[in-house]
């Protein structure tokens, strides 16, 4: 049995795919709409992707913020990975974060993604 729960995607859960990746909402989303585009092949680390595997993953990501903005209409995006432990990987499977942004929908988003340390938010 695979404890992966990526490697094991119900067909209905899927909103978009291609024959390298496939696009699903995160179970424990950060925004309204936030999506994992997350890839077929089990691997846990971006870096060991072919370029082939990045480049398909990045052409499905670009299709799936167009279909965002007209869904949600967002003020922005935060585009992310986590990499290992320190850096917050949870699930050891490559999948990229697409996460909707408002304005006002934090206090101060000043900063970004450095959130995620927080004495590097605001500066």
């Amino acid at each position: 049995m695979n404890a992966c729960p990526f490697c094991s995607i119900l067909p209905a859960d899927i909103l978009d795919e291609n024959e390298y990746a496939v696009a699903v909402r995160d179970s424990f989303p950060a925004s309204r709409g936030h999506t994992l585009i997350i890839t077929k092949r089990h691997v846990e680390d971006y870096f060991q992707l072919s370029k082939e595997e990045k480049d398909k993953a990045f052409e499905l990501l670009e299709k799936m913020k167009k279909a965002m903005d007209t869904e949600f209409a967002p003020d922005g995006y935060n585009i992310g990975f986590n990499i290992g432990e320190a850096g917050g990987q949870t699930i050891l499977h490559v999948h990229i974060h697409l996460i909707p942004r408002k304005k006002g929908d934090s206090e101060n988003s000043k900063g970004g993604v450095k959130g995620v340390i927080r004495r590097q938010m605001s500066y």
